[in-house]
């Protein structure tokens, strides 16, 4: 294919793809804050994809992988995810291409395929998240028409910090969140 575009097939998920599937996970890790461990990032990151590969007999969950030159060359994993509104949405979990992929159109095809699996479902909605420094990743997700919904804010609390009290908070004391 022209454009730098690759020919691909979506499929669903096969225990032979285990390997390859689990051998991206790493770059789940890109994008996380700078102040998270490392290592405890990288720890959950695998977790999260190898949980994401254990059988499920509900209709809820899904795995897809892209192959491209005869091996996976990304995956998606996708499920339903009751927002706190009640309604029931899909949820991409984990979804990854490998650094040799990038920007050939396998991700794109791998989204769209995570959002065919939510319409077969008959899901008005489709939903994710990514970390706030990962750029590239939420300019990708713009492109595909993904609007930011929710912001997660972050404030490390240093132990001894004298500009925290250290006795209970009173009427005197107390700062005003709103």
């Amino acid at each position: 294919m022209s454009d730098g575009q690759v020919s691909v097939v979506i499929r669903p998920y096969r225990d032979v793809d285990r390997d390859a599937v689990v051998a991206l996970a790493s770059r789940l890790a890109e994008g996380v804050a700078a102040w998270r461990d490392a290592s405890v990032v990288a720890d959950a990151v695998h977790g999260w994809v190898t949980d994401s590969l254990e059988p499920s007999s509900s209709d809820g969950h899904g795995v897809l992988v892209a192959i491209g030159d005869g091996s996976v060359a990304g995956f998606v994993a996708v499920t339903t995810r009751r927002h706190f509104t009640g309604q029931v949405d899909a949820s991409i979990g984990e979804f990854v291409v490998s650094t040799e992929v990038e920007g050939t159109g396998i991700g794109r095809a791998l989204v769209n395929a995570a959002e065919a699996w939510a319409r077969d479902r008959g899901l008005q909605r489709i939903t994710l998240e990514t970390g706030a420094a990962n750029t590239r990743a939420r300019g990708f997700y713009r492109a595909l028409g993904y609007a930011e919904e929710e912001i997660r804010l972050s404030k490390p609390i240093l132990i001894g910090d004298q500009s925290m009290p250290d006795r209970p908070l009173t009427g005197e004391n107390m700062v005003n969140a709103s």
